[in-house]
């Protein structure tokens, strides 16, 4: 156990600073704006949402189904609201847990000596795992991995106790249950089932492949052949099961997402779909780049065969199939054991002795841990102290490298990414592990001392090289700032929007302008930073350049709701309210199909609604103006605030003298948002026209009480004083409301003042 711990705690160790760290990137919308973690949502909302609270049926859905990981989101809120910290805890945790079983596994292979603490080592340390762990969405992936390796280590148990226990189908189940778990933790984790049966073939039996068919073809070893065809059904459930859930339907990305898939030329998408993996492989091997995203044109698409990079692709898949060749081959009769060589079961080298199994000419398939087999069972003494050759290592290694990689290939269907870091998290696994074991087989093969001194420290230096780059990566994770900041060389034009953002949000306002600016530059066509950009000028008041930035925004996204709602607010304060009403009206006509947030697009449609009625309502056409409100509501998505819509439904109502309807809206406006201000005003003003004066001071007082800064509320009051000839009071208010607004002052204080001068007789 001292290698699980300290692995474990090195795992620990080097993420504690990511404690302080904030919510980054993609933990906005997971988390923050997710309405499945908030408590007044039912909980089984997560059983029918994708990890993003989309409808997984739905055309716009990333159909990334992750109810495990959304449940540990919605604990964590519960338990901490939104302090980043205890998600990011959960996170450290789950790494160190996910360390320590990876160790474990590793010293089923490769025995209680320091190559597996070498592996558990550079597991934990490894930085292509930042995002997983510093990120909080990277949850998925690690929560992933634990159940990954429960389930493999559960088929392993199932292996050594078939034919011998009657346990061994109990492990089988939980091989199932830990896969299913890892699966609905991300989906990729549905490939132990693959891993286990590569397993059970090439290193438990140490089968070659020309062997594979004959052993199933002669029925020689039924137990084998009963366990793999219960893997594949059970695999093949669980991914029939996951189509049928999502619809039957793949997702749908922009172009930007994966430039390749996007690409009209078939040339092109199959250079670049072949480069990738090779790209991945070098972020594992020399993760000295790293990034928070790759997309758009991060990694430019290799368009001709010209292309130096192809050099890359070939050497990659060629070093591929030498391994695969190397773990798949027949085995000599003298091979490695334990660090040792060891010819026909006997070591030739002090340490523990090992047996080792030797091909018959007859063909017959011996198992991996070489013992003696009577009618399918094994001697357990001897599996107790048999380790699997390098070969089988290689072969499992590779396996685990690939495998949970399969899915991110674009080879069954497009993925919304190019190079996804976190995703790399399982497949490191097999990447640490065959880095040890390349790394003890040379130790092995060299005679010299301070050869193999030299590799022992080359292996350890690497790991502390690890470790510092994971310590510095992690810094830049601490806020959504430094983390831009530090994609800008890897994808400038998404960084630089980015960055953009969050400074706005820091009020630092040319910087954000630039930033804007610089991103539009290397992408030029990008609609969400040429809405963003508009938006920050409009917010400045430069209303025609900021129509001029809609405007490319709509024109490079027809469908982007937002842009057409804020180009409507202006064509309506600039009194063109012909053409404003025209925006409002097409806006409110854009489907939700094929969106990427169609609960953004929902509330941008509404919000055009709510604009449109109100500028129903200051035409006086009072009829259409309910009829665009109720428009409005039925549209309306669950996280919109819909104080301002009932109020304005109770204004309209209140004009055409439909009292009792007026009133049933202010009720649900205060409902809703128990101090909205403009609700406690307007139902103030009809609770005095229906004669119920002091339930009206009440609310108007309520109002001021709620911001006694409001010019508006003092104004409203005042007039309802003057009303009940209250005339000093009511000058009392419209001084206070000048004092705040000049605009709200004239109202009432030359209705006041020309009551006050207006001779008024005392009563005797």
């Amino acid at each position: 156990m001292i290698a699980e711990l300290v692995s474990s705690a090195l795992g620990l160790a080097l993420y504690l600073n990511t404690l302080s760290a904030d919510f980054c990137y993609d933990d906005s919308r997971a988390i923050k704006t997710n309405q499945d973690l908030l408590p007044e949502t039912p909980w089984t909302h997560i059983f029918y949402n994708d990890f993003w609270g989309t409808l997984l049926t739905h055309s716009g859905s990333h159909k990334s189904y992750r109810p495990l990981c959304t449940l540990s989101f919605r604990l964590n809120h519960a338990i901490g609201g939104l302090n980043p910290w205890s998600y990011h805890l959960v996170n450290v945790l789950l790494h160190a847990a996910v360390t320590g079983l990876f160790t474990n596994f590793s010293k089923i292979l490769l025995g209680d000596g320091y190559w597996t603490f070498m592996a558990g080592l550079m597991f934990a340390s490894h930085p292509i795992h930042t995002e997983a762990v510093a990120g909080i969405v990277g949850r998925a992936d690690v929560g992933a991995s634990f159940f990954f390796l429960l389930s493999l280590l559960c088929y392993m148990k199932h292996c050594s106790t078939r034919g011998s226990s009657a346990r061994t189908w109990g492990w089988f189940l939980g091989t199932g249950m830990c896969a299913g778990c890892s699966m609905l933790w991300k989906e990729q984790g549905v490939t132990v089932l693959a891993v286990s049966a590569v397993y059970d073939v090439f290193v438990f039996h140490r089968l070659k492949m020309k062997q594979i068919l004959p052993t199933i073809y002669k029925g020689k070893n039924l137990s084998l052949f009963l366990s793999i065809s219960l893997l594949t059904f059970w695999g093949t459930s669980l991914l029939g099961a996951r189509l049928y859930w999502m619809g039957n339907k793949p997702p749908s990305f922009s172009n930007s997402d994966n430039p390749a898939a996007d690409s009209d030329s078939l040339l092109a998408r199959t250079l670049t779909f072949f480069y990738l993996p090779t790209k991945n492989l070098w972020l594992l091997l020399c993760p000295d780049t790293l990034s928070f995203d790759w997309s758009m044109d991060a990694v430019p698409l290799l368009k001709t065969i010209s292309d130096w990079r192809n050099l890359h692709t070939v050497a990659f898949y060629t070093g591929l199939l030498l391994l695969a060749y190397y773990g798949l081959k027949s085995p000599s009769i003298e091979r490695e054991c334990n660090g040792k060589f060891v010819t026909n079961g006997k070591q030739n080298a002090n340490g523990h002795s090992c047996h080792s199994e030797v091909e018959y000419g007859n063909s017959e398939i011996k198992p991996s841990f070489a013992s003696k087999v009577e009618n399918g069972i094994r001697n357990n003494a001897s599996q107790r102290t048999q380790l699997p050759s390098t070969e089988n290592i290689v072969v499992l290694s590779l396996s685990l490298l690939i495998i949970p990689f399969v899915p991110a290939t674009n080879l069954f269907f497009y993925v919304g990414f190019v190079i996804a870091e976190r995703v790399l998290y399982i497949p490191s696994m097999g990447f640490c592990l065959l880095i040890t074991v390349g790394a003890r087989a040379l130790y092995v093969k060299v005679q010299k001392r301070f050869l193999k001194s030299l590799i022992f420290y080359a292996t350890a230096a690497l790991i502390v090289f690890y470790g510092l780059k994971t310590a510095v990566r992690n810094g830049d994770w601490q806020n959504e700032e430094m983390l831009y900041r530090s994609g800008i060389k890897v994808n400038p034009a998404k960084a630089w929007g980015n960055l953009g953002n969050v400074l706005k949000s820091q009020s630092k306002i040319s910087e954000a302008e630039s930033a804007y600016r610089n991103a539009l530059y290397y992408r030029s066509n990008m609609a969400d930073m040429l809405y963003n950009l508009g938006l920050l000028l409009q917010e400045n008041s430069r209303f025609a350049e900021a129509l001029h930035y809609y405007k490319l925004a709509i024109g490079s996204r027809p469908t982007l709701a937002s842009a057409y709602l804020n180009t409507g607010i202006i064509l309506m304060n600039q009194g063109k309210t012909e053409e404003a009403r025209r925006t409002f009206l097409k806006c409110s006509e854009i489907p939700d199909e094929n969106l990427k947030d169609p609960h953004a697009h929902k509330s941008s449609v509404t919000s055009c609604l709510y604009n449109l009625g109100k500028l129903y309502h200051e035409q006086g056409h009072y009829e259409d103006a309910l009829s665009v409100y109720k428009e409005a509501i039925q549209k309306m998505p669950r996280q919109f605030a819909p104080q301002s819509l009932y109020n304005m439904m109770g204004e309209a109502y209140m004009r055409l003298s439909m009292l009792p309807e007026a009133e049933h809206w202010y009720m649900e406006s205060l409902r809703s948002k128990t101090d909205h201000i403009p609700a406690h005003l307007t139902y103030g003003k009809l609770l005095a026209l229906t004669g119920r004066k002091s339930e009206a001071e009440k609310f108007f007082l309520k109002a001021i009480e709620l911001d006694p800064t409001k010019g508006n509320c003092y104004m409203h009051y005042g007039q309802f004083l003057l009303e009940e000839a209250r005339l000093i009071e009511a000058a009392e208010m419209a001084k206070k409301a000048a004092e705040l607004d000049s605009t709200e002052f004239d109202v009432v204080f030359n209705a006041a003042h020309m009551l006050s001068s207006t001779s008024i007789p005392t009563i005797q």
